[in-house]
């Protein structure tokens, strides 16, 4: 088991001045990127009955692929973001992603053949791709110590209110289906023609704004100064903290630097223990999609029909499920740098573990009504406030700077992949297994990961990156080398 860092004396530069609001604004300009991450993802599901008659898309390999071709795109996005990053710098990334974000909804809305479509909703998923690996990352990199948890969590947030906000456009564009309509006279309908339209396009809105702010942020300072700009990365963090605070962080780098070998970032990543780390931050990804929980956003139709519920009840059930999911992540941003990672983590995960349980035997006993909603909520309870914001915060920080914009990309890619073979699965699993069989499954991989993080996640709260830095890497060489 890793032993807990060390707790720092106590240095006021730690927390001289860093609640400015500059420092908070800029937090929030990077996290509109997780905002369109979320709204992007989801405001297909409203377009969707719409589209589909458009295009005549009346294979069920057309309508898969319509709905999970973005997912090309986050792959190829959260595959560059990496080495991208770490040459061009962060904010050019979040630029680049903003850019592709306005012009991929435009794309989207505009399109006229299915082909046109596909192509602007990959280019949308690229878009996601970078997002979900720089938006953090930044975050991180411009945040003090003692806030960093909460601000990252500001990502997740951000992620959370986009999906909200994507539920609430496609209402209000939508335009009410009478009774008895056919195919056909949907197709003619507005909502047909031109409401579906109008719902990609709207995210170009959101877009343009992130475009605007990601101009107007500074660079990343960790990533200036491990490009040698030392000057740079100085003013930008006095900006953001004060000169004793700029003083500190760039006397910690700067001894970060000095312990720390020259190798190249590809063989940084798997030397001096640094493999390890990397370990633990794709397992943590993995997780937070193996988790099951996205199943039951993504087929909560099926999920609360299996449980007894009609239609209209369905639809009421699952904004409560976005309610409930908005309200546990509020709650982790207040928690996360007071109670720490770790224990929201093992907290969350536990938790879990005994719902799906519990919700496995009542599907099998073929128990219906509120108990299976109050699972099914508590599981999302448990979920928003542990691995769906504390991961993007444990990814962003247990990598080293040189390293770090890399490492991002192989976690972030790792859980696009299995977000991918998550919602492919599931409906092979729920005809294999039925849905009790599923969530035990899933149970059962919760348990696995409960287990691994208990055994391997540090508590990081309240500490540099630099000093999480240092003791992770003396830590994972000094359990490689050690010989009995």
């Amino acid at each position: 088991m890793i032993a807990p860092l060390p707790t720092p004396g106590a240095n006021p530069a730690r927390a001289a001045d860093t609640h400015s609001v500059y420092l908070w604004l800029v937090a929030l300009a990077g996290a509109l990127g997780g905002l369109l991450f979320g709204y992007d993802w989801v405001v297909i599901g409203g377009a969707k009955p719409f589209y589909e008659r458009y295009f005549h898309l009346n294979s069920p390999s057309l309508v898969g692929w319509a709905m999970s071709c973005a997912l090309i795109g986050c792959l190829i996005g959260a595959l560059s973001s990496g080495p991208l990053s770490n040459r061009f710098g962060r904010k050019r990334l979040l630029i680049l992603a903003a850019f592709v974000f306005v012009v991929s909804s435009l794309g989207v809305g505009m399109a006229n053949v299915f082909s046109a479509f596909v192509a602007s909703r990959i280019a949308g998923g690229y878009a996601i791709g970078l997002a979900s690996g720089v938006s953090p990352m930044y975050i991180a990199e411009i945040s003090p110590a003692h806030l960093r948890g909460r601000m990252v969590s500001l990502n997740q947030l951000a992620i959370v209110i986009g999906i909200l906000l994507a539920q609430i456009v496609n209402w209000l564009i939508a335009r009410p289906v009478p009774p008895g309509f056919t195919a056909h006279d949907i197709l003619m309908s507005w909502n047909g023609q031109w409401g579906w339209r109008w719902m990609f396009a709207a995210t170009a809105v959101p877009s343009a704004c992130f475009l605007i702010t990601s101009f107007l942020v500074p660079e990343s300072p960790r990533w200036l100064a491990a490009k040698g700009r030392i000057q740079p990365a100085f003013q930008v963090l006095e900006r953001l903290g004060g000169c004793a605070y700029a003083e500190q962080v760039i006397e910690d780098l700067s001894d970060q630097t000095q312990t720390s070998s020259h190798r190249s970032t590809l063989a940084s990543l798997f030397s001096g223990g640094m493999g390890k780390v990397l370990l633990l931050g794709v397992a943590l990804a993995v997780l937070q999609q193996w988790s099951g929980i996205n199943v039951i956003f993504n087929y909560a139709q099926e999920i609360f029909a299996a449980a007894g519920y009609h239609v209209s009840d369905i639809l009421f059930n699952i904004v409560i499920t976005g309610a409930v999911n908005l309200a546990f992540t509020f709650l982790a941003l207040f928690t996360i740098d007071r109670f720490g990672r770790r224990i929201l983590l093992l907290t969350g995960v536990s938790g879990l573990v005994m719902i799906y349980g519990v919700l496995g035997e009542l599907y099998r006993l073929h128990v219906h009504g509120k108990p299976m909603l109050a699972l099914v909520l508590g599981a999302i309870a448990c979920y928003s406030m542990s691995l769906a914001p504390v991961t993007w915060v444990v990814i962003a920080e247990i990598f080293p700077t040189r390293i770090r914009g890399s490492a991002m990309s192989i976690a972030v890619t790792a859980l696009w992949a299995a977000c991918f073979l998550l919602t492919y699965t599931f409906p092979l699993l729920n005809a294999a297994l039925k849905a009790s069989g599923a969530f035990w499954t899933y149970a059962l991989i919760c348990l696995a990961g409960l287990l691994f993080l208990a055994a391997s996640l540090p508590e990081t709260k309240g500490k540099t990156l630099e000093e999480i830095e240092g003791y992770l890497q003396k830590n994972m060489v000094q359990r490689e080398t050690n010989v009995p």
